[in-house]
């Protein structure tokens, strides 16, 4: 009887203590945070060469219950568990960035508007073109456009994709795939690079989950 009831204690305590890191993990977590990594797609390597980045993905978190999830602009836009979203990244690496100035989203009604946009993208196609318009959308312009739209925020500088290096063999290979000669070089673009840069933004001092 005694080894029962020292097991169950044993059994209690231990889901007790999963559950407080768990819950001491989440807190380190703040909803709006904007993670970044180095995707295993594809497309990644062309991305980091043509902008000079070692991150070719972000997504926004939000808390939503016990759980964190990242919404994301992949193939669809969705939203995705935060342990899973970190296992697909390279060497499962990441870095998370928050506004400088956190009374932006304080407020549970300015937390709202900012997911309000972001769910409004839910759905949409993976933007393979990295066209501006909404039809289709890709990782940072989701980001990007959510906190302009809601926090009237620009994280990082809209550039041209005549701005990046195309020089390279491997993004020269990608442009053909997408555009063949009609490349679109006045298109308006925002880089994972750029949001990433913004002056706005700080970097976050997170334990590896």
């Amino acid at each position: 009887m005694r080894k029962l009831i020292f097991f169950l204690f044993a059994f209690v305590l231990a889901i007790s203590l999963l559950s407080f890191d768990s819950q001491e993990k989440n807190k380190l977590f703040r909803q709006g945070d904007i993670i970044f990594q180095t995707s295993l797609s594809a497309q990644s390597q062309a991305i980091q060469l043509a902008t000079k980045s070692n991150y070719s993905h972000c997504g926004i978190i939000f808390k939503e219950g016990e759980n964190i999830f990242v919404y994301e602009a992949v193939q669809p836009v969705k939203k995705t568990l935060l342990k899973d979203w970190i296992k697909r990244g390279k060497n499962q690496q990441y870095v998370v960035k928050r506004l400088k100035k956190p009374n932006l989203l304080e407020s549970e009604a300015s937390i709202a508007t900012l997911k309000k946009e972001v769910t409004k993208l839910l759905g949409k196609k993976y933007d393979i073109y990295f066209n501006w318009s909404d039809d289709a959308i890709y990782c940072s312009e989701l980001i990007w456009k959510a906190y302009k739209r809601a926090l009237n925020v620009e994280l990082g500088k809209l550039e041209k994709l005549s701005d990046f290096d195309l020089s390279n063999p491997v993004v020269k290979k990608i442009i053909a795939q997408r555009y063949g000669k009609n490349i679109p070089l006045n298109e308006s673009v925002i880089s994972p690079a750029r949001v990433f840069e913004s002056d706005l933004l700080e970097e976050v001092k997170l334990p590896k989950i």
